[in-house]
Protein backbone atom coordinates (compact mmCIF):
# COMPACT_ATOMS: atom_id res chain seq x y z
CA UNK A 1 0.00 0.00 0.00
CA UNK A 2 1.26 3.28 -0.91
CA UNK A 3 2.26 6.45 1.40
CA UNK A 4 -0.56 8.85 0.95
CA UNK A 5 1.72 11.94 0.43
CA UNK A 6 3.87 9.84 -2.52
CA UNK A 7 4.03 11.64 -5.22
CA UNK A 8 2.96 9.62 -8.75
CA UNK A 9 5.47 11.04 -11.29
CA UNK A 10 3.96 10.20 -14.93
CA UNK A 11 6.99 10.36 -17.50
CA UNK A 12 6.51 10.70 -21.38
CA UNK A 13 10.05 9.92 -22.24
CA UNK A 14 9.57 10.69 -25.51
CA UNK A 15 8.86 14.30 -24.79
CA UNK A 16 11.42 16.93 -26.26
CA UNK A 17 12.97 14.59 -29.09
CA UNK A 18 13.66 11.88 -26.03
CA UNK A 19 15.19 14.34 -23.90
CA UNK A 20 12.83 14.10 -21.13
CA UNK A 21 12.81 10.45 -20.74
CA UNK A 22 16.76 11.51 -20.17
CA UNK A 23 16.95 13.66 -17.94
CA UNK A 24 13.74 12.12 -15.87
CA UNK A 25 15.67 9.81 -13.51
CA UNK A 26 18.33 12.36 -12.68
CA UNK A 27 15.55 15.21 -11.48
CA UNK A 28 13.77 11.87 -9.52
CA UNK A 29 16.77 11.44 -7.76
CA UNK A 30 17.28 14.97 -6.57
CA UNK A 31 13.53 15.11 -4.79
CA UNK A 32 14.00 12.12 -3.25
CA UNK A 33 17.20 13.24 -1.73
CA UNK A 34 15.37 16.19 -0.75
CA UNK A 35 13.44 13.79 1.10
CA UNK A 36 9.92 14.09 -1.05
CA UNK A 37 8.47 10.08 -1.78
CA UNK A 38 8.41 9.46 -5.42
CA UNK A 39 7.05 6.57 -7.24
CA UNK A 40 7.29 6.63 -11.03
CA UNK A 41 5.52 5.42 -14.30
CA UNK A 42 6.66 6.10 -17.64
CA UNK A 43 4.43 6.17 -20.71
CA UNK A 44 4.55 4.35 -23.86
CA UNK A 45 1.35 6.00 -25.88
CA UNK A 46 -0.86 9.00 -26.03
CA UNK A 47 -3.57 8.96 -24.01
CA UNK A 48 -1.67 6.64 -21.05
CA UNK A 49 -1.32 9.47 -18.64
CA UNK A 50 -5.21 9.62 -18.52
CA UNK A 51 -5.56 5.79 -17.94
CA UNK A 52 -2.84 5.77 -15.49
CA UNK A 53 -4.09 8.71 -13.67
CA UNK A 54 -7.63 7.22 -13.55
CA UNK A 55 -6.48 4.31 -11.88
CA UNK A 56 -4.11 6.21 -9.11
CA UNK A 57 -7.20 7.93 -7.77
CA UNK A 58 -9.24 5.40 -7.54
CA UNK A 59 -6.36 3.47 -5.46
CA UNK A 60 -6.37 6.12 -3.32
CA UNK A 61 -3.28 8.40 -5.22
CA UNK A 62 -3.52 12.63 -4.80
CA UNK A 63 -0.57 13.72 -5.89
CA UNK A 64 1.18 13.72 -9.12
CA UNK A 65 4.25 15.07 -11.23
CA UNK A 66 3.43 15.57 -14.73
CA UNK A 67 7.08 14.91 -16.66
CA UNK A 68 6.56 15.96 -19.82
CA UNK A 69 4.94 18.95 -21.58
CA UNK A 70 1.85 20.34 -21.83
CA UNK A 71 0.45 17.43 -23.09
CA UNK A 72 1.35 14.94 -20.66
CA UNK A 73 -0.69 17.50 -18.27
CA UNK A 74 -3.50 17.28 -19.93
CA UNK A 75 -3.82 13.54 -19.99
CA UNK A 76 -3.18 13.86 -16.08
CA UNK A 77 -5.63 16.53 -15.54
CA UNK A 78 -8.40 14.53 -17.60
CA UNK A 79 -7.58 11.20 -15.54
CA UNK A 80 -7.70 12.58 -12.35
CA UNK A 81 -10.72 14.33 -12.83
CA UNK A 82 -13.04 11.97 -14.66
CA UNK A 83 -15.02 11.22 -12.13
CA UNK A 84 -13.28 8.75 -9.44
CA UNK A 85 -11.92 11.82 -7.06
CA UNK A 86 -15.04 11.87 -4.80
CA UNK A 87 -16.60 15.47 -4.48
CA UNK A 88 -14.95 18.08 -2.30
CA UNK A 89 -11.65 16.44 -2.54
CA UNK A 90 -8.96 18.98 -4.02
CA UNK A 91 -5.24 17.01 -5.54
CA UNK A 92 -2.58 18.33 -6.51
CA UNK A 93 -0.15 18.49 -9.37
CA UNK A 94 3.78 19.67 -10.16
CA UNK A 95 5.12 19.81 -13.80
CA UNK A 96 7.97 19.01 -14.94
CA UNK A 97 9.00 20.27 -18.65
CA UNK A 98 11.92 17.99 -19.08
CA UNK A 99 13.34 19.12 -22.28
CA UNK A 100 9.88 20.84 -23.60
CA UNK A 101 7.49 23.12 -23.03
CA UNK A 102 4.61 24.28 -20.71
CA UNK A 103 3.00 27.70 -21.02
CA UNK A 104 1.01 27.34 -18.15
CA UNK A 105 3.92 27.22 -16.02
CA UNK A 106 4.78 30.61 -17.45
CA UNK A 107 2.56 32.47 -15.81
CA UNK A 108 4.51 31.89 -12.88
CA UNK A 109 8.30 31.69 -14.08
CA UNK A 110 10.48 32.27 -17.10
CA UNK A 111 12.91 29.41 -15.35
CA UNK A 112 10.97 26.45 -16.39
CA UNK A 113 12.09 22.63 -15.38
CA UNK A 114 14.23 24.24 -12.47
CA UNK A 115 11.54 26.86 -10.68
CA UNK A 116 9.49 24.17 -11.11
CA UNK A 117 11.96 21.69 -8.92
CA UNK A 118 12.24 24.38 -6.56
CA UNK A 119 8.70 24.62 -5.65
CA UNK A 120 8.11 20.58 -5.55
CA UNK A 121 11.00 20.86 -2.92
CA UNK A 122 9.19 23.61 -1.16
CA UNK A 123 6.51 22.22 -0.72
CA UNK A 124 4.74 25.15 -2.66
CA UNK A 125 0.86 24.97 -4.01
CA UNK A 126 -1.87 27.37 -4.80
CA UNK A 127 -5.05 26.86 -5.70
CA UNK A 128 -5.84 26.54 -9.43
CA UNK A 129 -8.99 26.65 -11.24
CA UNK A 130 -9.98 23.55 -13.79
CA UNK A 131 -12.50 24.61 -16.81
CA UNK A 132 -14.98 21.67 -18.01
CA UNK A 133 -16.07 21.58 -21.58
CA UNK A 134 -18.86 19.43 -21.65
CA UNK A 135 -19.31 18.41 -25.22
CA UNK A 136 -21.88 16.07 -27.30
CA UNK A 137 -19.84 13.11 -26.56
CA UNK A 138 -18.72 13.42 -22.93
CA UNK A 139 -16.78 15.96 -20.78
CA UNK A 140 -12.85 17.15 -20.93
CA UNK A 141 -10.89 19.28 -18.40
CA UNK A 142 -8.30 21.78 -18.93
CA UNK A 143 -6.29 24.28 -16.73
CA UNK A 144 -4.11 26.70 -19.91
CA UNK A 145 -6.48 27.32 -23.03
CA UNK A 146 -9.19 26.38 -25.02
CA UNK A 147 -9.36 27.24 -28.93
CA UNK A 148 -11.44 27.12 -32.29
CA UNK A 149 -11.61 28.77 -35.65
CA UNK A 150 -7.40 29.95 -37.43
CA UNK A 151 -5.64 29.07 -34.31
CA UNK A 152 -6.92 25.31 -34.06
CA UNK A 153 -7.39 25.06 -37.63
CA UNK A 154 -3.20 26.04 -38.26
CA UNK A 155 -2.90 22.96 -35.82
CA UNK A 156 -4.96 20.72 -37.10
CA UNK A 157 -3.33 21.48 -41.05
CA UNK A 158 0.25 21.08 -39.09
CA UNK A 159 -0.82 17.88 -37.35
CA UNK A 160 -2.47 15.96 -40.39
CA UNK A 161 0.07 17.16 -43.04
CA UNK A 162 3.45 19.05 -41.77
CA UNK A 163 4.13 17.00 -37.87
CA UNK A 164 7.72 15.40 -38.90
CA UNK A 165 8.38 18.80 -39.87
CA UNK A 166 8.73 20.20 -36.38
CA UNK A 167 8.23 23.88 -35.81
CA UNK A 168 8.13 25.07 -39.60
CA UNK A 169 5.36 22.58 -39.80
CA UNK A 170 3.85 25.34 -37.73
CA UNK A 171 4.94 27.94 -40.15
CA UNK A 172 3.61 26.15 -43.08
CA UNK A 173 0.60 25.68 -41.80
CA UNK A 174 -0.38 29.35 -40.43
CA UNK A 175 1.03 30.19 -44.18
CA UNK A 176 -1.51 28.05 -45.50
CA UNK A 177 -4.38 28.99 -43.20
CA UNK A 178 -3.63 32.50 -44.01
CA UNK A 179 -3.73 32.04 -47.98
CA UNK A 180 -7.66 30.31 -47.40
CA UNK A 181 -8.58 32.51 -44.59
CA UNK A 182 -12.27 32.68 -43.80
CA UNK A 183 -14.52 33.98 -41.44
CA UNK A 184 -16.38 31.49 -38.84
CA UNK A 185 -20.01 31.62 -37.35
CA UNK A 186 -19.55 30.42 -33.72
CA UNK A 187 -22.77 31.07 -32.22
CA UNK A 188 -21.79 31.25 -28.54
CA UNK A 189 -23.67 33.09 -25.54
CA UNK A 190 -21.46 33.85 -22.35
CA UNK A 191 -22.82 34.31 -19.24
CA UNK A 192 -24.61 37.40 -18.09
CA UNK A 193 -24.69 38.40 -22.29
CA UNK A 194 -26.50 38.00 -25.49
CA UNK A 195 -26.29 35.65 -27.97
CA UNK A 196 -23.05 36.38 -30.43
CA UNK A 197 -23.74 35.27 -34.15
CA UNK A 198 -20.96 37.48 -35.80
CA UNK A 199 -18.39 36.32 -37.92
CA UNK A 200 -14.92 36.14 -36.35
CA UNK A 201 -11.44 35.06 -36.93
CA UNK A 202 -11.01 32.97 -33.82
CA UNK A 203 -12.48 32.25 -30.21
CA UNK A 204 -9.92 31.75 -27.40
CA UNK A 205 -10.98 30.48 -23.58
CA UNK A 206 -8.12 30.88 -21.03
CA UNK A 207 -7.89 29.73 -17.62
CA UNK A 208 -3.88 31.54 -17.50
CA UNK A 209 -2.30 34.02 -19.65
CA UNK A 210 0.36 32.22 -22.43
CA UNK A 211 -0.25 29.53 -24.87
CA UNK A 212 2.74 28.01 -27.74
CA UNK A 213 5.28 29.11 -25.21
CA UNK A 214 5.80 32.68 -25.24
CA UNK A 215 2.68 33.95 -27.27
CA UNK A 216 0.12 36.08 -24.13
CA UNK A 217 -3.17 35.30 -25.47
CA UNK A 218 -4.52 36.78 -22.56
CA UNK A 219 -2.50 38.71 -20.59
CA UNK A 220 -5.22 39.58 -18.04
CA UNK A 221 -6.10 36.09 -17.22
CA UNK A 222 -5.82 35.12 -13.32
CA UNK A 223 -5.26 31.02 -12.80
CA UNK A 224 -7.93 31.77 -9.22
CA UNK A 225 -10.37 34.06 -10.14
CA UNK A 226 -12.37 32.12 -10.80
CA UNK A 227 -13.64 33.32 -14.37
CA UNK A 228 -12.55 32.50 -18.44
CA UNK A 229 -10.81 35.18 -20.13
CA UNK A 230 -12.52 34.97 -23.15
CA UNK A 231 -10.56 36.10 -26.19
CA UNK A 232 -12.75 37.21 -29.46
CA UNK A 233 -10.87 38.21 -32.69
CA UNK A 234 -12.99 39.75 -34.83
CA UNK A 235 -13.21 39.53 -38.42
CA UNK A 236 -10.20 39.92 -39.85
CA UNK A 237 -8.39 40.36 -43.76
CA UNK A 238 -5.05 38.20 -44.55
CA UNK A 239 -3.02 41.37 -43.96
CA UNK A 240 -4.73 42.76 -41.10
CA UNK A 241 -4.02 39.03 -39.41
CA UNK A 242 -0.47 39.32 -40.50
CA UNK A 243 0.03 42.34 -38.66
CA UNK A 244 -1.81 41.44 -35.51
CA UNK A 245 -0.97 37.85 -34.89
CA UNK A 246 2.76 39.07 -33.89
CA UNK A 247 1.39 41.43 -31.07
CA UNK A 248 0.01 37.89 -29.29
CA UNK A 249 3.85 37.76 -27.81
CA UNK A 250 3.80 41.15 -25.85
CA UNK A 251 -0.40 41.03 -25.24
CA UNK A 252 -0.75 44.03 -27.31
CA UNK A 253 -3.20 42.28 -29.96
CA UNK A 254 -5.86 42.60 -27.57
CA UNK A 255 -5.91 46.61 -27.98
CA UNK A 256 -6.99 45.92 -31.76
CA UNK A 257 -10.12 47.29 -32.67
CA UNK A 258 -11.63 43.86 -34.10
CA UNK A 259 -10.78 42.42 -30.74
CA UNK A 260 -13.05 42.21 -27.85
CA UNK A 261 -12.83 40.49 -24.12
CA UNK A 262 -14.87 39.59 -21.70
CA UNK A 263 -14.13 37.20 -18.42
CA UNK A 264 -16.76 35.37 -17.33
CA UNK A 265 -17.96 32.30 -15.38
CA UNK A 266 -19.01 30.19 -17.93
CA UNK A 267 -20.87 30.20 -21.94
CA UNK A 268 -22.46 28.10 -23.85
CA UNK A 269 -21.60 27.07 -27.67
CA UNK A 270 -24.38 26.15 -30.08
CA UNK A 271 -22.64 24.67 -32.91
CA UNK A 272 -23.97 22.26 -36.08
CA UNK A 273 -21.36 20.05 -36.04
CA UNK A 274 -17.70 18.53 -34.58
CA UNK A 275 -14.88 21.48 -35.30
CA UNK A 276 -11.11 21.21 -34.85
CA UNK A 277 -10.13 22.23 -31.11
CA UNK A 278 -6.79 23.37 -29.80
CA UNK A 279 -6.69 22.64 -26.17
CA UNK A 280 -3.52 22.60 -23.40
CA UNK A 281 -1.55 22.35 -26.92
CA UNK A 282 -3.36 19.46 -27.82
CA UNK A 283 -5.80 18.97 -31.29
CA UNK A 284 -9.19 17.23 -30.73
CA UNK A 285 -12.48 17.26 -32.83
CA UNK A 286 -15.71 18.03 -30.61
CA UNK A 287 -18.66 19.72 -30.80
CA UNK A 288 -18.15 21.72 -27.55
CA UNK A 289 -21.46 23.01 -25.71
CA UNK A 290 -20.81 24.37 -22.56
CA UNK A 291 -17.15 25.96 -20.93
CA UNK A 292 -17.06 26.67 -17.14
CA UNK A 293 -14.75 27.33 -14.76
CA UNK A 294 -14.56 25.15 -11.70
CA UNK A 295 -12.79 27.32 -9.10
CA UNK A 296 -9.90 26.30 -7.22
CA UNK A 297 -10.75 22.57 -7.95
CA UNK A 298 -6.40 21.32 -7.87
CA UNK A 299 -3.40 22.49 -5.77
CA UNK A 300 -0.71 23.52 -8.51
CA UNK A 301 3.12 23.07 -7.52
CA UNK A 302 4.29 25.68 -8.58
Amino acid sequence: MHDPATLLAVVNPAAGGGVCGKRAPAVVDRLRQSGIKVDVVETRAAGQATELAREAVAAGRRHFVAVGGDGTSYELINGIFSGALPEGERPSLGMLPLGTGNSFLRDFTDQGAEYAIEAIIAGKTRPCDLVRCTHTRGALHFINIFSIGFVADVGATRNRNFSALGEFGYTLSTVLRVAALRPYTFPMQIDGHPEDREPLTFLSFNNSRFTGGKMMMAPDANTRDGLLDIIRVGRLGRVGLLRTFPKIFSGTHVQHPAVRCYQAPGLDLRLAEDIDVMVDGEMIKINPRRLEVVPGALDVRT
